[in-house]
């Protein structure tokens, strides 16, 4: 049975990557110039822009992290979907038309352009370029662990195995052809979600489990579980556990746990769970049905308010900070498209997201033994088999398998594409060939981190990154576009705070270096959700260094501003080009 499972997986996966290549080398046919490559000639229709837009943007944290996180935290663990969906809402009111008119290329671009300084140009790049690779590390550990989860792989077979895939569609046809491969990757990822959860609905409506009940979650069968990482449990009933391995910090072989409450179990243990036995969960996540359901336990920490209100924060502007998102809307063919498009995505993400969020309330049911191992992000990949079982369980369990495939290289191919445009415009000199060979040096950098870095659960890290990006390219952008005040110095003291105090927090935190227990949490909880401390640090570094400047303010701002806010029809807009083409102006429509 596990070798038909296994095939079938191994069928599934095949066949997304395959059609993933295929695609992607349609769509390469048509590009020839640096504009093809860097965005798709600016050709491309708010539909078809929305469904790319989604496709590269439901990452690994989305089609995986988000189900796990449900499972483990509950209600509060809803601020990641709505979070992620409603960042859209800012980028449709307040980025995505001013971003379109400018005419810039990449975020760096639009720097130089809106405060005429290479200084400025220089420190956005080089955040776009550290927001990229962080955001491409979690992308490559997901697949990592989805190949060792379903095949038994090697976790580097599937990290070096997605990265190849995507630089070679890259570097084949840039951003119009990845176009097509995200957009078909959307509706890929919906289908492979969507299925297996209306499935487990009538499971779940034929079963009529009890979800907030205070007890807490039971496996039905004998399980085993293996500890791979050092994880402390919260254990309530200890009838029917028993471990080998290392626990409390000592070596025992086959013991039950000596008392309800708090336990260490080191890495490499067994634990064994009895049917019908009482699953224990990771210290800070809810131990029981009618805690789990309920709002304000936070996240684990020993600070859920702060906790919740700073992961609001990194999502909401996170958003508008991502380089891959943003340079999908210089592909539209001007600023009315572009807010179209970002409406569209909006719909696109909330129908995506109901799903995921079913799957996590599924999981805890059906799988309650992920609870105990500290990280959750294999919900989604096996609890087809263990709610359906059977052929029509594998069959399940493949769909998913192809659409967290299709996540990892939907949301790599962007970020490749962000740090490749970045590169290639910013340090060489802007020609087809140097962003092909920053899209090869730039895919090959994170996979090696990818290997090398600790990995959390995904949405997690992502979420880190999105507090990165929310403390360094929104309050640029925002400020940018809505404030005239706003001068080079500014800017870039802003992007420097913001950047170092939130990439410290992001990096200690991926390092596991912060014990939770020194000073009450807070530095834990600063660590861990940076984002509430660091994007206000850095707005108000932005403002204050450009009061202190306002004699430095460009020259040209009185145009500039007209370019961004006035309708293309009235002729102002100037579509900048890569530094090798003359500029072109817009005619009136």
């Amino acid at each position: 049975m596990t070798t038909d499972v296994d095939t079938l997986t191994a069928v599934a996966l095949a066949l997304a990557a395959i059609a993933t290549v295929a695609v992607g080398a349609y769509g390469g046919r048509l590009s020839r110039t640096t504009s093809d490559f860097l965005v798709a000639s600016r050709s491309v229709g708010s539909r078809w822009n929305a469904a790319a837009i989604s496709g590269e943007y439901l990452s690994a944290a989305s089609f995986l992290g988000v189900a796990g996180l449900v499972a483990k935290y509950g209600a509060d663990a809803l601020w990641y979907p709505v979070g992620f969906t409603a960042g859209y809402l800012g980028l449709l009111l307040f980025v995505a038309a001013p971003l379109r008119r400018s005419g810039a290329y990449t975020v760096p671009d639009f720097a130089e352009f809106r405060l005429g300084s290479t200084a400025a140009r220089r420190a956005a790049m080089t955040v776009v370029v550290v927001v990229c690779v962080l955001y491409l590390i979690p992308q490559l550990q997901g697949a990592g662990l989805t190949l060792n989860i379903l095949l038994g792989a090697p976790v580097w077979v599937g990290a070096v195995g997605v990265g190849v895939i995507v630089i070679v569609n890259v570097v084949g046809g840039g951003m119009r052809s990845i176009t097509f491969v995200q957009a078909f990757q959307y509706w890929l990822k919906l289908t492979c979600i969507a299925v297996p959860a209306l499935a487990l609905v009538g499971v779940f409506s034929a079963d009529r489990a009890a979800l907030g009940d205070p007890v807490p979650p039971r496996v039905e069968q004998a399980t085993t579980v293996d500890i791979t990482t050092d994880v402390t449990v919260t254990v309530v009933d200890t009838t029917g556990v028993v471990v080998t391995g290392r626990l409390d910090g000592a070596q025992v072989t086959d013991a039950t746990i000596p008392s309800i409450g708090r336990h260490d179990v080191g890495a490499g243990a067994v634990i064994r769970l009895a049917a019908g036995a009482a699953t224990p969960v990771v210290e800070g996540a809810p131990t029981t049905g009618s805690e789990w359901i309920v709002s304000g336990g936070g996240l684990g920490g020993t600070h859920p308010l702060f906790e919740v209100l700073s992961l609001i924060v990194a999502t909401f502007l996170g958003t508008m900070g991502l380089p891959h998102v943003l340079v999908r809307f210089y592909t539209n063919p001007d600023g009315r498209s572009a807010r179209r498009t970002a409406l569209a995505v909006i719909a696109l993400l909330s129908l995506f997201y109901l799903f995921p969020t079913v799957l996590g309330v599924f999981a805890r049911l059906y799988v309650p033994q992920l609870l105990l191992t500290g990280t959750s992000d294999a919900a989604v990949l096996l609890l087809p088999s263990a709610a359906v079982g059977g052929i029509p369980g594998q069959i399940l369990a493949a769909m998913v398998a192809a659409g967290a495939i299709a996540a990892f290289l939907a949301t790599s191919s962007g970020l490749l594409v962000s740090v490749a445009g970045a590169l290639s415009t910013d340090v060489l000199r802007g020609r087809v060939r140097d962003f092909r060979l920053a899209a090869i040096v730039g895919g090959l950098i994170p996979i090696g981190l990818s290997l090398a870095a600790s990995s959390l659960e995904l949405s997690r890290t992502v979420g880190l990154v999105f507090a990165v990006a929310a403390s360094t390219l929104c309050p640029l952008l925002v400020l940018g576009i809505w404030w005239r005040g706003l001068t080079a110095a500014g800017a870039v003291a802003g992007l420097v705070v913001g950047g170092v105090s939130s990439g410290v927090a992001t990096s200690l935190a991926i390092a596991g270096v912060v014990d939770e227990s020194l000073w009450g949490g807070w530095p834990a909880a600063v660590i861990g959700y940076p984002a509430a401390v660091s994007v206000p640090l850095a707005f108000a570094t932005m403002i204050v260094v450009s009061i202190a400047t306002r004699r430095r303010l460009p020259d040209d701002l009185a145009r500039t501003f007209a370019r961004m806010h006035v309708p293309e029809r009235l002729g102002m807009g100037v579509e900048r080009l890569p530094s090798d083409q003359p500029e072109t102006p817009r005619r009136p429509a």
